[in-house]
């Protein structure tokens, strides 16, 4: 197994990104040699692991010059290439149409980039962010830096494999049925998908019958993702959810905690299995109430979302020409986005039942976490599958069964609208990073962060260079 990384001895070392604040504002580093050592380790690592989608070098290096404002001003970053970003075009991880520079920066990059942050280009991601494996048939697969020969692993693929590898400390990524907290678990990063509504987001995604997609970010420290939720919550605020606040050290308070070994339809399998117990294992000895208990999904659930995503697909399919522009050709998509298609049309006469369906979930949801603080899931079923596993040019059916199969417990907030957040405290028998997932009630990120920093300091989790 050959680990793929960029830490070394420049600006950016080895530090996460309050780190690099601190080193940043005491003198230790300046912003523009900052930047230098991001672009250079990107460029060291995109040969081996095509997480990048677009450079944006020369504006990085403009900022660099004349840093804006905010916490992280300084930190280099990176958005996922599925938001709009001034200058840079949205290609979505897909090659079947010619993407125009956007003409200005969409809701949430505006959020994102008013913090500090400076953007040196845009990540990787599977076409349209359908598939939890980025792997083009002509752009290519995003590869593990714990192994090349693995997964990245879904829509966020791009946005970790640079992060874990050390090209930049944060970056964007978002999350319609696991593709921050899938990322996480298998680069061995943190990786919180919000509250329903907690973070700015651009038009489209507002605009779901349900609003499955959050957006948030990747890193390699608990402290990152708290303060990044800090900061964004100076720029926008979520007047229908209780702050988070400024989380900076472990909750006092106990709490009840469900494990869940089987997910929404499918069991995790054995090994998966007796990681998840022992991270219950850990919680308890930390004094916290656990329980194995059933996961409250409906059967229907799987069937129901699988039809609401599909629709997602369905929707470009048949508007892309309108939507994307006249270069879109439908005959250049992924086998994957032309089956979500063609299981949505056969059959529409059932969406309005699903939809109604997962509308109600969330009150359902609220029962549960009535009864249980937090929930303890493994992120995923299965461990990390090679590239070619889940190649989006394998036939529908082969594919959305072994899709179903791994990511058979993250879509379940997504469907609730609820906080997750996954956590690098497993590896598997092969070595790679297996993340344990938290998941509470709509509006407390607060009280998965303050469990996550007690996990971090009770277990430290391995990293690239450890």
């Amino acid at each position: 197994m050959t680990r793929v990384h960029a830490f070394g001895d420049d600006a950016l070392g080895d530090r996460d990104a309050v780190g690099l604040v601190t080193a940043i504002q005491e003198g230790e580093v300046a912003i523009p040699e900052v930047i230098e050592a991001a672009i250079a380790r990107t460029e060291r690592l995109q040969p081996e692991l095509n997480g990048v989608a677009y450079v944006a070098y020369d504006r990085a290096r403009a900022e660099a010059r004349d840093p804006r404002g905010g916490f992280f001003a300084g930190v280099p970053t990176f958005l996922k290439d599925n938001v709009d970003v001034a200058g840079m075009p949205t290609q979505q991880g897909c090659d079947a149409y010619r993407a125009r520079p956007a003409a200005q920066d969409g809701d949430f990059a505006r959020m994102f980039l008013a913090t500090g942050l400076v953007p040196i280009g845009k990540t990787q991601l599977s076409e349209f962010g359908f598939s939890p494996s980025a792997e083009h048939p002509r752009i290519g697969p995003v590869r593990s830096p714990w192994d090349p020969a693995h997964t990245a692993s879904a829509s966020s693929a791009g946005t970790a494999a640079l992060v874990a590898a050390g090209a930049v400390p944060l970056a964007h990524g978002n999350d319609g049925g696991g593709s921050i907290r899938i990322p996480a678990a298998v680069n061995g990063l943190v990786g919180l998908k919000p509250t329903r509504d907690r973070l700015a987001q651009d038009k489209v995604t507002r605009q779901m019958p349900i609003r499955i997609v959050s957006d948030g970010v990747l890193t390699r420290s608990v402290r990152d993702t708290a303060a990044f939720l800090r900061e964004a919550e100076q720029v926008y605020r979520a007047l229908k959810l209780p702050p988070i606040g400024d989380v900076t050290r472990p909750g006092r308070t106990r709490l009840r905690v469900a494990v869940h070994t089987r997910g929404i339809g499918r069991d995790a399998d054995p090994e998966v299995v007796e990681l998840t117990l022992k991270t219950a294992k850990l919680l308890e000895e930390l004094g916290h109430e656990v329980e194995v208990v059933p996961h409250p999904a409906p059967s229907s659930v799987p069937d129901d979302f699988l039809l609401y995503w599909s629709m997602l697909a369905m929707m470009i399919v048949r508007t892309g020409r309108r939507t994307l522009g006249p270069s879109f050709d439908r005959t250049r998509l992924d086998n994957l986005t032309l089956g979500l298609d063609r299981h949505c049309r056969g059959r529409l006469h059932r969406l309005p039942g699903a939809i109604g369906r997962l509308r109600r979930l969330p009150r359902l949801s609220a029962d549960f976490h009535r009864r249980y603080d937090v929930a303890l899931t493994p992120t995923l079923a299965l461990t990390t599958p090679l590239v070619g596993h889940l190649d989006p040019m394998n036939d529908f059916e082969t594919v959305m069964e072994r899709i179903l199969e791994w990511v058979a417990f993250t879509p379940w907030q997504n469907a609730t609208g609820d906080p997750a957040v996954s956590l690098p405290l497993a590896s598997s028998s092969a070595g790679l990073p297996q993340g344990m997932m938290l998941s509470a009630g709509a509006g407390r990120e607060s009280t998965l962060l303050e469990l996550a920093l007690e996990l971090e300091e009770a277990a430290p989790w391995r990293t690239l260079t450890g």
